[in-house]
């Protein structure tokens, strides 16, 4: 793919718009995705094939020429699929560009632009490794990716697959799963600090209570609190407590964080 102007002249630095989209996958998102499947290289008729897989249709065997016939099926598709089966399109598509000997340059342009889309129009879904995951703030975002590479550095396998879990239940379609992000997200900080302190078998809140000095003063009291509201909101669940999304992306974001924080000071102080 070409450089753009912009590109070529360094105005094309992506501007993050506030997050006002989750639960939807608005008219010109679904309008942009067929333009850019077609920039990438597919044809009307192999964009139709996935659009059909996906969406458990048949094709209309009277359409046969790729403009306007196929190419106005594919907007009908697409415009019409309800908002979470759009982004299954998007996992598919993503797979079939990587594996049908389409050129490296057709899908990192894929995913490069649409998830330049996702930001610049307020989108909170981005393409990560394959899947259509949950995206957060831009700060939200750091903390996670840095976490994510230490626990893998470190070698915390465990940590690493607990963290992802958390971002899965999050991106769950058409509805996340705040209580399983919140129990994986703590189960994440909770290995760190077994593999950390030695106390392999401990959970969290004896860990704190036995080796608080991991924590700097008065920061271990936060970890302790955190540690007792998902206890009240992730392991053992009220009636009437069920913890909102804001919650659960709170709790995910503190314990990578902490998480991060953890391995890095046992490296400093072996």
């Amino acid at each position: 793919m070409k450089d753009t102007f912009s590109k070529r002249n360094g105005f094309a630095n992506v501007e993050e718009i506030e997050i006002t989209i989750r639960n939807d996958a608005p008219e010109e998102l679904r309008g942009y995705l067929i333009q850019l499947c077609y920039e990438c290289g597919l044809g009307p008729k192999d964009l139709r094939h996935i659009l059909c897989r996906a969406l458990k249709k048949q094709p209309d065997p009277n359409n046969w020429s790729d403009y306007p016939n196929v190419d106005g099926e594919n907007v009908d598709l697409i415009q019409s699929a309800k908002w979470y089966k759009v982004y299954d399109i998007i996992e598919q598509l993503q797979d079939h560009l990587a594996n049908h000997n389409y050129r490296s340059e057709n899908y990192e342009h894929f995913y490069e632009q649409l998830n330049e889309y996702f930001i610049e129009n307020g989108i909170g879904w981005k393409l990560f490794e394959g899947r259509v995951e949950i995206r957060g703030p831009e700060s939200f975002e750091v903390i996670v990716k840095s976490a994510r590479d230490t626990e893998k550095q470190a070698g915390n396998i465990t940590a690493s697959k607990e963290l992802h879990q958390a971002i899965s239940d999050l991106s769950r379609r058409p509805e996340p799963d705040p209580t399983g992000a919140i129990q994986h997200a703590m189960a994440s900080l909770e290995c760190v600090a077994r593999e950390i302190t030695g106390d392999i078998k401990a959970n969290l809140g004896d860990i704190m209570k036995r080796h608080g000095a991991i924590i700097p003063k008065p920061l271990d009291e936060a970890v302790i609190r955190a540690w007792g509201f998902a206890s009240e909101h992730g392991r053992h669940l009220r009636e009437g407590r069920e913890p909102t999304y804001a919650d659960a992306e709170l709790i995910v974001g503190l314990s990578a964080s902490l998480g991060n924080y953890l391995i890095k000071i046992a490296k400093e102080n072996p």
